[in-house]
């Protein structure tokens, strides 16, 4: 997909909602690889230069998503990768599996989910 304003505001608008929905704070969200780069090293470590090979990568510590849409090539994958990282931020101890792709088709369907709530 070819990332123009409108794009960029669509992909807010969604990260927004499913942010909610999946009761996590809102992440901040990078669209280019150049973003990723301009990022501080100490943020992205780890998945810095290897982020262009992927669709999405999750920054949890620093609720920052990498979505990167010059790989995506349609709607359907562009919303399956956004719930996918924000599945990763919902749930941070779930790698992936039956589980979490289980999740992230609740996710795609509309299904919310409550706060997570840590164990004393």
């Amino acid at each position: 997909m070819k990332l123009d304003p409108d794009l960029r505001l669509k992909i807010l608008e969604k990260v927004g909602i499913y942010a909610t929905r999946f009761s996590v704070p809102e992440p901040n969200v990078l669209l280019t690889t150049r973003e990723v780069l301009e990022m501080p090293r100490k943020i992205t470590e780890g998945r810095r230069t290897s982020a262009y090979k992927y669709y999405g990568v999750s920054y949890l510590q620093q609720n920052l998503i990498f979505i990167n849409v010059r790989k995506i090539s349609d709607e359907k994958t562009l919303e399956s990768t956004l719930v996918h990282e924000l599945i990763h931020m919902r749930f941070p101890y779930l790698s992936h599996g039956k589980r979490f792709n289980k999740l992230v088709r609740q996710g795609l369907r509309g299904k919310t989910f409550p706060p997570y709530k840590k164990r004393k």
